[in-house]
């Protein structure tokens, strides 16, 4: 008989752990979201911030000028002649120095790197090139050869630049009856089709459109307008178009900024700045629901808001 202290029994369920049994807590690793397409084409594929440019390191031109282009969109610069929609489109690709300009202050970002020290040549290279205002073909090559200049900083065989040459040609039949003409010798809406086909054989992704209605027939500025909006819609090119046309500008971008003696005084959605009672007074010429004679413009009623 034990006389010793009684002995405890083991519960069933009193298990003893070795180390090599002792549970171990996994812990899942952190994944950050992958952004969202909708957020990617959200993201800018420029940004101006806050530049400014001098002239003859003497004339202070533009003035503090932010605007951001988004990916595969239309954005309209507006503003009257003389208001520095031009240079803004100079800064942009670096064709400033031709003229004893330069960007003195802010920066200027295509997807997402600096590019005002960039060649103007180098900017093509990356994607953005800009049409010039009175188009600025060589008047003594034949259309088809104009077009092939734009081609020149590819390095992607001839089978390549075809392709895009007959792509050209289907956006622009008009100029592929005029292939072998001399470009002076065609009218002012063929030569600004030949430019902006120009522009398209170098395979941009955004084109800098400046004043593409100038000197044009309304009806020749609608064709226009319309193959730039198909070319934004099918090809995915984004434009930022400098235009004093402001209906027009405003009929087929999806943003506007309003320029005014080298600063941004308004910006908004296209179809909110068509309603604004300043821009329709001002740009439009409608005032009070209704057209303004050319007298009654010229004494104002009252000052611009961002003016006062």
């Amino acid at each position: 008989m034990h006389s010793g202290p009684p002995r405890k029994r083991r519960a069933r369920n009193d298990v003893s752990l070795g180390p090599a049994q002792i549970p171990v807590m996994t812990i899942a690793p952190v994944v950050a979201p992958m952004a969202s397409p909708a957020a990617a084409q959200a993201t800018p594929i420029l940004s101006i911030n806050n530049i400014e440019v001098i002239y003859d390191r003497v004339i202070l031109v533009l003035k503090g000028v932010s605007l951001d282009v988004p990916r595969g969109g239309i954005v309209a610069l507006l503003g009257a002649n003389g208001a520095g929609k031009t240079t803004t489109l100079k800064a942009i690709s670096n064709l400033l120095h031709a003229e004893r300009g330069e960007v003195t202050k802010g920066s200027i970002v295509l997807e997402g790197r600096e590019v005002q020290s960039l060649s103007p040549d180098a900017l093509v290279r990356r994607g953005c090139i800009q049409v010039m205002e009175g188009r600025h073909c060589f008047e003594h090559l034949t259309v088809e050869e104009n077009l092939l200049t734009g081609a020149y900083t590819r390095r992607d065989g001839s089978a390549a630049i075809k392709r895009d040459l007959d792509l050209v040609y289907s956006y622009f039949p008009r100029i592929r009856e005029r292939r072998g003409s001399l470009a002076g010798y065609t009218s002012g809406g063929e030569q600004q089709m030949c430019a902006i086909g120009r522009a398209l054989m170098s395979r941009p992704k955004m084109i800098l459109l400046d004043e593409p209605s100038m000197g044009l027939a309304p009806q020749i500025v609608e064709e226009i307008f319309e193959i730039v909006h198909r070319l934004n819609e099918q090809e995915g090119v984004s434009f930022l178009l400098a235009e004093q046309n402001v209906n027009m500008a405003l009929k087929y971008a999806g943003h506007g900024y309003i320029l005014e003696n080298g600063r941004i005084v308004m910006d908004g959605p296209a179809a909110s700045l068509r309603e604004n009672e300043d821009v329709k007074e001002f740009y439009l010429g409608i005032a009070e629901g209704k057209r303004k004679s050319f007298r009654d413009a010229k004494h104002y009623k009252r000052r611009k808001r961002w003016l006062a």
